[in-house]
């Protein structure tokens, strides 16, 4: 049965691919996301699935742990903004699956960069292009061709199996995959069709952490200048001390799987990046205040608290050896983003049965690989304790210009995905 699945795969993989062109199609930037979960909707209600929709609860959320307001709340709210599980209910008593994957994408802007229309799918030279083609409606089309061909083949899995597609993941997922888990989705392992490059299998995530920092200065017109204290000087000090930080974290932290997953990441395998300096609103005016907005991201090994407490005790640092700031202190805000790091065990059930099925399709050799980033993942393992990888296509410049997915890689992420769900669910056996 396995060759016959892998087989009806690719043989139909067209109708995998006018689903992908369907949701490229369907603009759905983070905060936006409704014509990508209505494209999902269409395509499972023509299959005998239970489907449920709903919008994140604010209120439901706020006390878990590993709750944070998204920027996408912050400016969108909830309302309108749809998850949607669809399930098929296990004909035994198998072990229960989740394939997931989020449909907002990251605005394309400048477009001018692009070589092709963001919003069409272009198919050319075995890849397409698109935004969110790679990251990751990509993944979705994948493992929702895997289910209809099980379906066709009339394979009948003996545990449940959930497809589910979230919000925002792009701003940290909180009304997204957290939300569909306090909901009660609930599975014995999940999936989701990250792009991590099968054969490789992710099983790893990054913390992140969203800072601003507010450097006070004191405002003067600039023929005064001596009457004022100019604050883009002294954000200037504190922007160079991170930049030592962030250099000084990067020789002693090392993480094998972020360097599988981009051998680039060797030696810088955490990051601290000051991204925005705002100061001054006129030409003829010291500038009585600086702001300083950025992001730190780091691998398994250090928690949430204890990064930000490196972070806090360097500003800190600065602020005693400058005469102006150890009166006026900077503020540290911490937004957003507040996520710490996961791994999922390699000898977990779910990881050797991927790796076995993404070798076998691709007659590759898997490497375990992520902690570069931030995560869905992470709600599963961190506060549940449900095995979650990542295994997705191979592909290039998500968030950038010309995104672009190998439709080879969906054939196999698809032929995988269903494989995996075979064994992990078991067949019904046929009467």
């Amino acid at each position: 049965m396995h060759t016959e699945v892998r087989d009806r795969i690719a043989e139909t993989q067209d109708r995998m691919l006018d689903l992908l062109g369907d949701l490229v199609a369907a603009e759905s930037v983070s905060g936006r996301e409704g014509p990508a979960q209505a494209v999902v909707h269409d395509r499972l209600a023509d299959h005998d699935l239970e489907i449920d929709t709903w919008e994140p609860s604010i209120e439901r959320l706020r006390d878990h742990p590993g709750f944070f307001e998204t920027v996408s709340y912050e400016e969108y709210g909830y309302e309108r903004r749809e998850n949607l599980v669809a399930t098929r209910a296990g004909s035994g008593d198998g072990r229960s699956l989740t394939l997931s994957g989020h449909v907002d994408v990251v605005n394309p802007n400048p477009v001018a960069d692009w070589e092709y229309d963001p919003w069409a799918a272009t198919v050319t030279d075995g890849r397409v292009y698109g935004r969110g083609a790679l990251d990751m409606k990509g993944g979705i089309a994948a493992f929702i061709h895997a289910f209809e061909v099980l379906e066709e083949l009339d394979v009948d899995l003996a545990g449940d199996l959930h497809l589910q597609t979230t919000i925002e993941e792009e701003s940290g997922g909180t009304g997204g995959v957290l939300s569909a888990l306090e909901r009660g989705y609930r599975p014995d392992a999940a999936i989701i069709a990250e792009p991590f490059g099968i054969p490789n299998v992710g099983i790893a995530g990054a913390g992140v952490s969203y800072f601003r920092i507010t450097v006070p200065g004191e405002a003067a017109h600039t023929a005064f200048k001596y009457a004022g204290e100019n604050a883009l000087g002294h954000a200037t000090r504190v922007y160079q001390a991170l930049e030592a930080l962030d250099e000084r974290r990067r020789e002693r932290i090392e993480y094998q799987p972020a360097v599988n997953q981009d051998p680039r990441a060797e030696g810088s395998v955490t990051n601290l990046s000051v991204s925005v300096m705002e100061a001054g609103d006129w030409i003829s005016k010291v500038p009585g205040e600086a702001v300083l907005t950025g992001r730190v991201g780091w691998p398994p090994g250090e928690t949430s608290e204890e990064v930000r407490a490196e972070i806090a005790e360097t500003v800190a640092a600065v602020a005693e050896e400058d005469p102006w700031l150890s009166e006026h202190p900077p503020e540290i805000e911490w937004f957003g983003w507040d996520a710490d790091p996961h791994e999922v065990d390699t000898e977990e059930a779910i990881v050797r049965l991927a790796t076995e099925h993404a070798e076998a399709v691709t007659g590759g050799q898997t490497e375990y690989v992520g902690g570069l980033g931030g995560l869905d993942e992470r709600f599963y393992q961190l506060y549940y304790d449900i095995p979650a990888i990542s295994l997705g296509p191979r592909g290039a410049n998500a968030h950038g210009a010309d995104e672009h997915v190998e439709i080879d890689s969906l054939v196999e992420t698809a032929q995988a995905i269903a494989l995996t769900a075979m064994d992990w669910c078991g067949v019904a056996e046929e009467n």
